[in-house]
């Protein structure tokens, strides 16, 4: 069961300005019915100011009345009473500082093997800025000279479902386009491969 917003001052003010029981309270603020009885005989909760749940849209004064006549009843929540947490989309997040020097690594190996990303889809993907996608793809990022096109994923930049899904998006994105996908360059043949 979802709980009220701030438990303890809800208590107190249904112990201050109802006639519930603490069993009923108790239950509706999920705390222990000796709890609520402390709070009531002043040995707990000194100082908190009761939180009316009415006023905020918690409960109705139907529903306390309805329970005050009945000590069996149990206090329910109103819907939509408790703000639910919101889903965080998968835009930016945080990269950790070790990890940063190694984005411009990964842009270059996405515009080298995956031509058909688009920049938001790279930037989605890295949580890097267009810019930054930019400054690698004509090469005037600062650090330019140093920049080795490395896996993203390897790096830990991204999942591997992560830019499996990202690719097949841009590649239907082409074919309902009627434009054919680009051609990644092949790999280049290792440095120890004898001809």
């Amino acid at each position: 069961m979802t709980t009220p917003l701030m438990p303890k001052a809800t208590a107190v003010w249904l112990i201050e300005k109802t006639s519930l029981s603490f069993d009923q309270i108790a239950e509706f603020v999920a705390m222990h019915p000796l709890e609520v009885q402390a709070i009531a005989d002043g040995e707990v909760a000194q100082g908190i100011i009761g939180y009316d749940p009415v006023q905020n849209g918690q409960l109705t004064r139907e529903e306390i009345a309805r329970c005050e006549r009945d000590t069996s009843a149990r206090l329910q929540l109103a819907v939509g009473a408790v703000p639910q947490s919101k889903h965080r989309g998968k835009g930016g997040r945080y990269t950790p500082v070790a990890k940063r020097n190694d984005r411009p690594d990964g842009i270059a190996w996405l515009l080298r093997h995956h031509p058909e990303l688009t920049v938001a889809q790279i930037g989605k993907l890295l949580g890097t800025t267009k810019d930054t996608i930019e400054k690698v793809r004509d090469r005037t990022h600062w650090n330019s000279p140093n920049i080795k096109p490395r896996d993203p994923v390897i790096l830990g930049l991204c999942s591997q479902g992560d830019l499996n899904s990202a690719v097949s998006a841009a590649q239907q994105r082409l074919a309902a386009a009627g434009i054919a996908p680009p051609v990644a360059p092949a790999p280049e043949p290792s440095a120890g491969a004898e001809d």
